[in-house]
């Protein structure tokens, strides 16, 4: 409930005090009321506004004076700023009931001015008052400020982000902050018997950091005012005129904090030096700390990333000479990390996750590191962060780190609407056991950051009967011309099952697959089709699959026509899942171009018929598909294509507080 600001009113000596522009003054009136007084009527300056706060059965006297009755408050307003002090007069006098005036009971009031502003309208730019400024509204037509975590690093050399720093290196590192304007009006003379106080609640000081622009324009220092050990800070030499502050955040959303943080203007009273002071006054604003977004497969690439591997019995030199390939079609641009930079870790995918953040007046990427922390456990640190460029992360406690703790079971669908409700962002798809069994589960400090997000409301799938445990084993998202923009690929050991049938009625029962490859067996469609153990195998498989393609087509809004089956078949290794061939849903998406693992599957007319049917699924779409020989780099280390790279996306046009989660 705001503070009310109350006078004491006498009708034995002048009362004086100091009002806010705009802001009420209660006038006490129990003490100076004479004993035998029945009305009273008020009188002010012309740059005051009376009200009379009553209820409904009382009215004014015919004589406009109006009855003494105990719920009567008098409350005062000034719309002026005073020019000089004591520039403002109000004037109760007391009658008794013979109508004579008993006694008066004068007020001298100085108005002042003060006002705490942010970007409110969410601009880009400080705009000036505003309504409701403790209140922040999601959509279209909310309101209130954004604050972004200064997660970059614009000082190089310095072994922490910006906000680890406690002031500020470069003045570049102001673009990452949020400006808040305190703005003050009225005669000098008064804030010299007044303090103005800015201040942040204990439970938020941990969250931000605010600095006080100080000097000159041409040499202005930047002092830390606010922050995890200072919960207020008193403006000196306080005049008309305005103060700048630069404000940054420390936390990102997470659980026990929603995101918002507070700050105040207080004007307080001050009997004597020693005195804490008594606000007349609070000016308060509130922010929310701008989410980690991800970018899902529709978003534009804008650089790729892999790793070198030159070294041991698994170099990658093939991989990249078509991954070339794959680079020029798009015109995208490759950066490959030595092995030296990632000691000769190759799974980029699972280590790091690329995202951004955005305010109004400012975006910039975040990467955001697993707790996996094997050869790359360094990398996004070391060689990522930087100037614009952001690091976030989340250690699980106790090294309990797993499978599922890699980034490759992490995946965003394309924006998508479900049941009426919109989702602009898309939605987070984190790969789990069964919600009803213990299984291999993502760290909860993983999972806790990013339901904390908000803006796209994660689901959990069932990725736990794979070996590996990832969501990019068995489902990915293309862009699409068509219907909601995109399509949702499955991998399908029906679908699998039923080409092969189809090439053995067509008299290709002896194609065999895996030609080409040194040290492999190779099988042929019949012999593939008569191993009842892999057929029992892939009817697990495919359970598990149609559970989740249940369950997306609910928590996604899809329809059958949303989703694609590409044929590939699974082996169990004891109790879950490995693919038999390269996993061609585990593929890199660069606009319309795909990098597909090469399945090598049975020849049929000297063509691979997997390549063929994948070919004749996609390319209808506008789609071009390159297909990557992985087999001897990734495949039979247990991974594929996309696990072996990683992207960094172009951010959503669509502004993430216009939405309501």
């Amino acid at each position: 409930m705001p503070h009310r600001h109350v006078v004491q009113m006498s009708t034995s000596h002048a009362s004086y005090g100091v009002c806010v522009l705009g802001a009420e003054v209660f006038l006490d009136t129990r003490r100076s009321t004479p004993k035998d007084a029945t009305s009273f009527d008020v009188y002010a300056t012309s740059a005051v506004t009376v009200h009379i706060i009553h209820n409904p059965t009382t009215r004014p006297m015919i004589n406009s004076k109006w009855p003494l009755d105990p719920d009567i408050e008098i409350v005062v307003t000034i719309d002026v700023t005073s020019t000089t002090v004591n520039d403002n007069k109000v004037k109760i006098s007391y009658y008794g009931r013979e109508d004579n005036e008993l006694s008066v009971a004068w007020l001298y009031l100085t108005c002042v001015d003060i006002s705490l502003d942010v970007d409110l309208n969410r601009t880009g730019k400080v705009k000036s008052k505003g309504k409701d400024k403790a209140k922040w509204t999601w959509g279209p037509d909310g309101q209130g400020p954004v604050l972004l975590v200064n997660c970059d690093r614009d000082s190089p050399g310095t072994g922490v982000t910006d906000s680890g720093e406690v002031d500020i290196r470069t003045t570049a590192d102001l673009q990452d902050m949020s400006v808040m304007l305190l703005r003050t009006q009225g005669p000098s003379a008064i804030f010299t018997e007044y303090q103005v106080v800015l201040h942040v609640p204990e439970s938020d000081a941990d969250k931000v950091r605010v600095f006080h622009a100080i000097g000159s324009d041409s040499q202005p220092h930047y002092k830390p005012v606010l922050g995890p050990d200072k919960l207020s800070y008193v403006l000196k030499n306080v005049g008309s005129g305005e103060n700048t502050f630069y404000v940054e955040g420390l936390a990102f959303p997470d659980v026990g904090f929603s995101g918002l943080v507070s700050f105040s203007a207080s004007l307080l009273e001050v009997s004597d030096k020693n005195s804490l002071g008594t606000p007349i006054f609070t000016d308060t604003v509130v922010f929310r700390v701008a989410p980690w977004i991800m970018t899902p497969n529709t978003q534009q690439p804008l650089e790729v990333f892999v790793c070198s591997i030159q070294q041991g019995a698994d170099p990658n030199k093939v991989f990249l000479e078509d991954l070339q390939v794959l680079m020029k079609k798009a015109n995208c641009k490759l950066t490959v990390c030595s092995e030296l930079e990632t000691r000769s870790d190759r799974w980029i995918q699972d280590e790091l996750e690329f995202g951004y953040v955005e305010a109004p007046h400012k975006a910039f990427p975040v990467v955001f590191d697993s707790p996996r922390n094997r050869g790359l456990k360094d990398f996004a640190f070391k060689k990522i962060l930087g100037p614009d460029f952001g690091y976030v992360t989340r250690e699980a406690p106790g090294k309990e780190v797993n499978s599922l703790d890699s980034f490759g079971n992490l995946d965003v669908s394309p924006p998508v609407t479900v049941r009426g409700k919109e989702y602009p962002l898309g939605r987070i798809l984190i790969g789990s056991p069964l919600p009803w069994v213990s299984g291999r589960r993502m760290s909860k400090v993983v999972r806790d950051f990013l339901y904390a997000q908000k803006v796209q409301a994660p689901v959990e799938v069932y990725s736990d009967w794979l070996a590996v445990g990832h969501v990019d084993e068995f489902l990915t998202f293309v862009p699409a011309f068509d219907r909601k923009g995109f399509r949702l690929l499955l991998a399908s050991p029906n679908t699998c099952f039923k080409l092969f049938k189809e090439k053995q009625r067509q008299g290709h029962g002896e194609a065999l697959q895996l030609v080409g490859l040194k040290g492999t067996e190779r099988r042929s469609i019949d012999e593939i089709l008569a191993d009842e153990s892999l057929r029992n195998d892939n009817r697990h498989v495919q359970r598990c699959i149609d559970w989740n393609r249940d369950l997306l087509k609910q928590e996604l809004g899809l329809s059958e026509q949303d989703i694609i089956d590409i044929p590939q078949l699974f082996i169990l290794s004891g109790s879950r899942a490995e693919a038999l061939f390269p996993d061609m849903v585990n593929m890199l998406v660069l606009g319309r171009h795909l990098g597909i693992p090469k399945p090598f599957g049975p020849l049929v007319g000297g063509q691979c018929c997997l390549e063929e049917r994948v070919r004749e699924l996609l390319e209808p779409l506008g789609l071009t598909c390159t297909f990557i020989d992985d087999y001897f780099s990734y495949h039979i280390l247990a991974g594929e294509v996309h696990c072996g790279t990683n992207v960094r996306r172009k951010p959503f046009t669509f502004k993430w507080w216009h939405m309501v989660p």
